[in-house]
């Protein structure tokens, strides 16, 4: 388990990404659409089409990390806004 500084938000991107993007190209994505700037520390969430891949960027202050999850079973739940973002707590 990697921890996680306190005062870090976590953004939920809404909608689905192409989970072909790597880091470059979701930092953008974070610029340009959230509006937000990708190296401030926050988690950034993406969730791809089918629902069944997540993929989060961060910045930890000393790189930048990219990680990503796969589900076997089920669908992540996702917000259902067409373009933006939610913030939700670390919790």
């Amino acid at each position: 388990m990697i921890p996680i500084p306190t005062g870090v938000r976590v953004w939920l991107a809404t909608g689905h990404t192409d989970m072909r993007c790597g880091f470059p190209s979701l930092a953008l994505r974070v610029q340009e659409i959230l509006k937000k700037d990708p190296l401030s520390g926050h988690i950034f969430c993406f969730r791809g089409k089918r629902g069944d891949l997540l993929k989060v960027i961060w910045h930890d202050g000393q790189g930048s990390c990219l990680f990503t999850r796969r589900l076997e079973r089920g669908r992540y739940i996702w917000p259902s806004l067409a373009d933006g973002s939610v913030t939700i707590s670390t919790a």
